[in-house]
């Protein structure tokens, strides 16, 4: 299980300039009382697929920016947590409350059952997405791309990739000025998602 000084590990706290670390220490105790007790669909601890999505910011795409990081660290949390939110404002900030909201699904927002039209509605909000934000969802998918084999939903493997080559991937084909970052991570994404569709060709 990650536990607190992991987390603090991957994101290298300890190089970070003040008031950087301070808000990184904030968002590292936020992570951990936000995702406590939830786990993924295959059993193991959710906080560390965030630590994960951090380490591929950092480590592949060259992310150092902390409140990229920071906002890689908390990706889910109101997906989560929907009533979390006024505990992350208060501790970091409005605007970084509505980058999250920005990038979490409306049914997960409102507490609610997904219905039909919400896959149309979450297509057209990555589609609006910054880059910094749509960046870390990217992440975000090459991590879960990366985990899928280990999902025990064949269900939700299917709605996975369904979701990866309708919004994710044809974003990599809209000619349009990306940071290296984003431009690698989609590279990243597009090899990862070949390299999947060869394994279950093979099987």
């Amino acid at each position: 299980m990650t536990n607190t000084p992991a987390v603090t590990d991957e994101l290298g706290l300890m190089d970070w300039p003040e008031p950087a670390r301070e808000r990184g220490w904030h968002a590292t105790a936020l992570a951990t009382a936000i995702y406590a007790g939830h786990v993924r669909d295959q059993g193991t601890p959710y906080i560390n697929h965030p630590v994960r999505v951090v380490a591929i910011l950092k480590n592949e795409l060259g992310v150092t920016e902390p409140d990229l990081l920071i906002l890689g660290l908390l990706h889910d949390a109101l997906e989560i947590s929907p009533s979390a939110e006024p505990l992350i404002e208060s501790g970091l900030g409005r605007a970084f409350a509505e980058r999250l909201r920005s990038m979490t699904p409306d049914h997960r927002l409102e507490q609610r059952p997904k219905q039909p039209r919400d896959a149309d509605a979450w297509h057209d909000k990555i589609q609006a997405l910054d880059q910094d934000e749509l960046l870390v969802r990217l992440a975000d998918r090459i991590d879960n791309l990366r985990d899928l084999r280990h999902s025990p939903d064949p269900d939700r493997r299917a709605r996975f990739l369904g979701t990866l080559t309708h919004t994710y991937l044809p974003l990599a084909e809209e000619p349009r000025e990306v940071s290296a970052p984003l431009r690698a991570a989609f590279l990243l994404l597009s090899a990862e998602y070949r390299q999947h569709a060869q394994e279950k060709a093979a099987q």
